[in-house]
């Protein structure tokens, strides 16, 4: 014989499918929240107002626990913060410490307990207790959410727990996720730093440098007298100051050095022609290039290394002779050697703080390359460095 369901039992079928129902609805602004947040404050304000509408609650606060592994107020609504100040840390741990700990919704039917310990009341209304929602990502505790209720409200809380819980999940996944944006624009922002500053240095940096060396051979010329000399070397440095000029200009407008117009070969042929006319060291470039096509910012890179390593030579080698060769083949292998005969590398001095800042650039360039480059030097022998790269992406140019 069937039975009929009670009338009981359809009611309570009919609560558990409402409350199914105004679950997702509130999953789904959960969701759309997440989507729509103008930052992570905007978000948590969301959040904290969503949970004081299903559950109305009289106030919310939401901890976040941070990388030392302490938990930090990121936000709450209707609650006196100055009874959970950071100095107050025995009063912060009495509200979250039990959920952290365990993982799981904490609830108690009154504050008697926090309150003892703050000194004072958290409100005026006596029959006030408190629901503590953990937030879990990949199986971590990273926060709790308090929701502060009414004592009568608190006894139905038992149907809310799964919304609850999922909810927060919700929200520790949405956090992680703004957390790991932040760390990736840290981490933008850094390399862009490095970047700034490589460009100032193998730019800006060597035109001034160089202007200072130009200023002391005219400060010679003028005391011996030479007037054609003199004009020359006046002539040198308004060259040389309208090329700064330009550049400081040009790393105003796209915060980047100034590129040459040529390709990679006319660009360094460019820059060895002013090393060979301001410093007068017999200078060759051999060239083996094929029409090899590398990127732009590989080009650039290359370039930036050799005008680093002339640079060098210039201030430190006492060089007669350089000699600079590009080599590739049809692999996409490129072999770059600079080499003079000067008086090699002083370790000690390569080791003192500031010395080093133009070869530890050159490595870092050539890292960026997926490259290698060697220094080879011992004192009275000259130095050698050797620039190796595998450019996967690289495509011969039409003959």
């Amino acid at each position: 014989m069937s039975t009929q369901p009670s009338g009981k039992e359809d009611k309570t079928r009919s609560g558990d499918q409402d409350l199914e129902e105004r679950s997702l609805q509130i999953l789904y602004e959960v969701v759309s929240s997440i989507n729509t947040a103008h930052g992570l404050d905007d978000l948590l304000t969301r959040f904290m107002y969503t949970f004081k509408r299903i559950t109305q609650s009289r106030a919310t606060a939401i901890w976040v626990s941070q990388q030392s592994g302490q938990m930090e107020l990121s936000a709450s609504s209707g609650i006196d913060e100055a009874m959970i100040l950071p100095d107050r840390q025995d009063v912060r741990r009495c509200l979250y410490e039990r959920a952290a700990t365990e993982g799981k919704i904490w609830v108690e039917t009154d504050l008697k307990k926090c309150e003892k310990i703050a000194g004072s009341r958290f409100f005026d209304e006596a029959q006030t207790g408190m629901v503590a929602v953990p937030m879990r990502y990949r199986g971590k505790v990273t926060g709790v959410i308090n929701l502060f209720m009414d004592s009568e409200l608190i006894e139905q809380i038992a149907s809310l727990k799964p919304l609850l819980t999922s909810i927060a999940h919700h929200l520790s996944i949405a956090i992680e996720r703004y957390h790991n944006d932040d760390i990736y624009r840290q981490h933008l922002i850094k390399d862009e730093r490095t970047r700034i500053a490589h460009e100032l240095h193998d730019s800006l940096a060597q035109t001034l440098a160089s202007l200072r060396f130009q200023v002391r051979v005219l400060d010679e010329t003028l005391h011996q007298g030479d007037e054609s000399t003199t004009w020359q070397q006046l002539e040198r440095i308004e060259n040389s100051l309208d090329e700064a000029n330009t550049e400081l200009r040009g790393l105003i407008a796209n915060f980047r050095a100034p590129t040459y117009d040529q390709n990679l070969v006319g660009s360094i042929e460019k820059v060895v022609s002013q090393f060979r006319n301001e410093t007068h060291i017999k200078t060759y470039l051999q060239k083996e290039w094929s029409n090899t096509a590398l990127s732009r910012e590989s080009e650039t890179q290359i370039l930036r290394i050799i005008q680093e390593a002339l640079w060098n030579i210039r201030k430190h080698s006492d060089a007669k002779t350089v000699r600079i060769m590009l080599k590739d083949d049809i692999n996409g292998k490129c072999h770059i050697l600079i080499e003079d005969d000067g008086i090699g590398i002083n370790k000690k001095i390569y080791g003192s703080p500031g010395e080093h800042i133009g070869l530890t650039i050159m490595q870092e360039r050539a890292s960026h390359l997926g490259g290698t480059l060697r220094v080879e030097s011992e004192p009275g022998e000259g130095t050698r460095i050797v620039l190796e790269i595998k450019q996967p992406e690289v495509q011969s140019k039409p003959s």
